[in-house]
């Protein structure tokens, strides 16, 4: 029996096939969502919302607790450079009237005047950071996140000068050797490039919470997304008398604090 020229070429490309290792095989098998007996390619649920936010329970978040911060700036790969000059920061505390100057006054109590609140990047509805950001490596996702692309960041710093809450660090030294243990999860940095809080935007693609949230023992982040009538969120809000940064500016943060 005599073999054409076409049903040779059909045998050596089955046989091919055959012979690819399944580290070739089965990622392409996994994208198209096709089980192979023993394997489980199916993702992890990620978590969505129309829109994300987080609230601050100021009454059970102790002043001296640095877990959240901890958490974050470890999962993150921030780097500590030791000194207030090069600090990058994604998750940190500021004393009461510097974060709501329009609160501060003569008679306010000591109590609320010594508080020192975490503060973050408050993914606002209309980021004026996004608006200057000329290269549009800074972007606001349809769920709200305002995003870094750090391949796209030129380091020209419009960003941080637009923010009206200072939640922006900028990488004026090479920012690898001073992070104290590298997470091979999350990509690290170069000098020049900006950088800030993502709402651990990875993470919720992993069906995880954010890590500030999870490191938090005492349960005062709530996240989630406030325009769900029946989120945690949104029934905290509800609850509780809350203030937003600045929100005269027209920016629309999403961090809720509660005192």
């Amino acid at each position: 029996m005599t073999t054409n020229r076409r049903d040779f070429l059909k045998i050596a490309g089955v046989s091919a096939l055959a012979l690819m290792t399944p580290s070739l095989i089965l990622p392409a098998l996994a994208r198209e969502n096709v089980r192979l007996p023993g394997q489980d390619y199916t993702p992890a649920k990620s978590l969505t919302a129309r829109r994300w936010a987080m609230a601050v329970d100021g009454s059970k978040c102790p002043a001296s607790c640095t877990d959240c911060i901890d958490a974050c700036h470890a999962v993150h790969n921030v780097p500590d450079f030791g000194s207030p000059k090069d600090e990058i920061k994604w998750i940190w505390r500021e004393e009461f009237p510097r974060i709501f100057p329009e609160e501060n006054h003569s008679y306010l109590p000591q109590k609320v005047r010594s508080m020192r609140p975490l503060v973050l990047c408050n993914h606002c509805t209309n980021p004026p950071c996004v608006r200057v950001c000329p290269t549009k490596a800074t972007f606001r996702r349809e769920d709200g996140i305002v995003m870094m692309d750090y391949h796209r960041c030129i380091g020209c710093r419009f960003c941080m000068a637009a923010c009206p809450y200072g939640a922006r660090s900028m990488n004026y030294r090479d920012p690898r050797p001073k992070i104290k243990k590298i997470t091979p999860d999350f990509p690290t940095r170069v000098r020049g490039v900006v950088e800030k809080c993502n709402f651990c935007e990875e993470r919720l693609a992993k069906g995880m919470l954010p890590a500030c949230v999870l490191a938090c023992k005492e349960k005062a982040l709530i996240f989630g997304d406030p325009e769900d009538p029946q989120s945690e969120i949104r029934t905290f809000i509800q609850n509780h008398f809350t203030l937003r940064r600045r929100p005269t500016l027209g920016t629309e943060p999403q961090i809720y604090y509660s005192l």
